[in-house]
């Protein structure tokens, strides 16, 4: 009994250091479906994003979705702790590791604490182990320990530098594609100006900000959990709105150089799929057309009043579409996981930007009006 204990004790030990190397400082996919911090975010996720569902609230909505990130990194971090305080606990106890300050014998809660006091280094000094194999485990638990809480500390800086990198271009792309974004909102305000130039920088922004995107989510999946301030913006919404910008301009604007817009097409595609399997989210076709005949009007319409035009009319709707089948079902699918609601290709009313607004003050389209102190206009 003592020896299977111990077996265990040590296998659970090890790992628990595997799972949070991987997790933390392994900057690579791990494909190995049995581990600790993937069962954590699987039997948490699905119940929170359940109850998110539920809600009717929006805003409450977005709130109580927007704790979990957080929330679920404390938790893994909890979680990791307390296993390995009592996995050392539990090998202590089969060890039969005599204790100074115990009783005799000691029980399984005085191993309890020896090791909790241990691992966090507390040195309190009132329980030790007495033999060379029990000071040998404690000296180990106490490094593990120091070690845990050192990466801790130095993790959560580089993932919030992550995390403030990929906000702040979701909040540039606020007065360029309206919030939400939409690429016929982007292509509308380039048109109204009539002058296309600034499209290829833009993009060479976003394809960066792609490649950036996947190495980050990849290397510290728990950033995809992490929502943008304002409920209207998502890392989602902004690469589906690139993405969508991409394939109007490839698929066919006389006038524009696709070239930009193919390389950034390439990256964002590859973020989204590769962010799609790491959540273990399948491929899944859009419920409705996001880009229906009367959009494609519209569009057409307002590219035409800043003089340009798209391709002839069959050759840019099939291009258009074989392009989205690309990448729709993968947004879609990762909209299902992270309860995202997917943008609209062409918005159908005047879109309000985030400067625009304020607690106190609205502005729309023709229009100001003063609002209660307590209003959000997320």
């Amino acid at each position: 009994m003592h020896l299977l204990a111990a077996v265990l004790s040590a296998a659970l030990i090890g790992l628990i250091l595997l799972d949070g190397f991987e997790s933390i400082i392994l900057p690579r996919r791990v494909g190995r479906r049995f581990r600790p911090a993937r069962l954590f975010y699987l039997y948490t996720w699905r119940p929170w994003a359940a109850m998110a569902r539920g809600m009717t609230s929006k805003r409450r909505q977005g709130t109580f979705l927007g704790l979990f990130g957080p929330s679920s990194m404390l938790g893994l971090l909890c979680v990791w702790a307390v296993g390995l305080v009592l996995a050392f606990a539990t090998l202590q106890w089969a060890l039969g590791t005599p204790l100074r300050g115990a009783d005799a014998p000691p029980s399984l809660h005085d191993y309890l604490y020896m090791s909790g006091v241990t691992f966090f280094t507390l040195g309190y000094g009132d329980v030790t182990p007495v033999d060379v194999r029990g000071q040998v485990v404690a000296v180990a638990e106490a490094g593990i320990g120091f070690g845990f809480l050192a990466v801790v500390i130095g993790y959560l800086p580089v993932l919030y530098s992550a995390f403030s990198r990929r906000e702040a271009s979701i909040s540039l792309l606020d007065a360029r594609a309206g919030s939400p974004p939409s690429a016929g909102e982007l292509l509308r305000r380039l048109a109204s100006l009539g002058d296309f130039s600034p499209l290829d920088g833009l993009l060479q922004e976003w394809e960066r900000w792609s490649a950036e995107l996947l190495e980050s989510h990849i290397s510290f999946p728990v950033l995809a959990y992490y929502r943008s301030q304002h409920d209207n913006q998502s890392w989602l919404a902004a690469i589906t709105a690139v993405l969508d910008t991409c394939a109007i301009v490839m698929a066919g604007i006389r006038g524009v150089n696709p070239y930009h817009a193919g390389l950034t097409f390439a990256m964002a595609r590859h973020a989204v799929v590769d962010i799609a399997l790491v959540f273990n989210s399948p491929p899944r076709e859009p419920e409705e057309d996001r880009m229906t005949a009367d959009c494609i009007d519209s569009l057409r319409r307002e590219l035409r009043r800043g003089g340009y035009e798209t391709a002839p009319h069959p050759e840019f709707e099939n291009k258009l579409a074989e392009l989205r089948g690309m990448y729709e079902p993968f947004v879609n699918a990762l909209a299902g996981h992270f309860v995202y609601t997917v943008p609209a290709m062409q918005s159908h009313e005047a879109a309000v930007d985030n400067w625009q607004t304020s607690a106190w003050m609205r502005r729309v389209p023709g229009f100001t009006h003063l609002a209660r102190k307590d209003d959000h206009f997320d």
